[in-house]
């Protein structure tokens, strides 16, 4: 069985006196248990509205989606109970501390009391985020810190599945280093497979497994990153994106919301 199991995805956003924008169109793919595979694509590719129907929080309007054998329309439950996902613009009760996030998130998973006091320091620790600012209101943290958060709440759960949408995006350096470290570490520990969108070509290189490359919602190619560059005889992946699309990978376009 395959950890992901996608095919022939549709989905389409209707826009007032407008055509329709079609997000992602005839996808098909699938992740093995373990494995990690990075999304490449520019900004209305189709990444994040991916991540979001693999994680329940968009319905399709084509086309199937399995984890782990679970149809993510119809086993949408069982779903969420192996999926975490970490995006870019991660949400938090602004207000309140990241332990304070992360107790509320334990028990909306199930969790007791005395295992969440017990769990939460140790999974900050290990995303490195720093003891002393634990009960500080996240609306003070730093966006680095913010998104520790948000890895911290998703190990919490021990995902089977963890989807990634842009999860270093705005990191200073060293806090890049550390998710990467993180993400490495939950394969290791934990046998996670992880889906993961990115714009970063060496993060996706040094990460995933293969990478695949998503261009106006259609999946070019999903290959190992040596392989890719083979194929479009390309020195780097940057290279091979551009020989793919036809476009350099800083040429972004606005994705369009729902």
């Amino acid at each position: 069985m395959s950890a992901v199991h996608v095919v022939s995805l549709r989905k389409e956003f209707t826009r007032r006196k407008r055509p329709p924008v079609v997000a992602l169109d005839d996808v098909s793919f699938a992740v093995g248990r373990g494995e990690c595979v990075a999304v490449l694509g520019q900004n209305g590719s189709g990444k994040s509205t991916l991540v979001r129907l693999l994680s329940t929080l968009l319905l399709p309007d084509g086309g199937s989606a399995r984890v782990f054998g679970h149809d993510v329309v119809r086993d949408d439950r069982a779903v969420r109970g192996i999926v975490n996902r970490v995006s870019v613009e991660a949400s938090f009760f602004k207000r309140m501390s990241a332990t304070e996030n992360l107790s509320y998130a334990a028990r909306f998973y199930g969790l007791g009391p005395s295992e969440t006091r017990r769990r939460i320091p140790d999974i900050l620790g290990r995303v490195g985020f720093p003891v002393d600012r634990a009960s500080a209101p996240m609306e003070d943290l730093s966006r680095g810190m913010q998104q520790k958060v948000a890895l911290a709440r998703a190990l919490l759960t021990s995902p089977t599945l963890l989807l990634l949408d842009e999860p270093t995006t705005g990191l200073d350096p060293r806090a890049k280093l550390e998710v990467q470290a993180f993400i490495r570490d939950m394969r290791r520990t934990h046998d996670t497979t992880t889906l993961l969108c990115t714009h970063d070509m060496a993060e996706a290189e040094k990460l995933a497994d293969r990478v695949g490359i998503l261009d106006g919602g259609q999946l070019l190619a999903l290959e190992p990153a040596g392989a890719l560059k083979r194929r479009f005889r390309a020195e780097s992946l940057e290279a091979a994106f551009l020989a793919a699309t036809g476009r350099d990978f800083e040429d972004e376009e606005e994705e369009e919301a729902a």
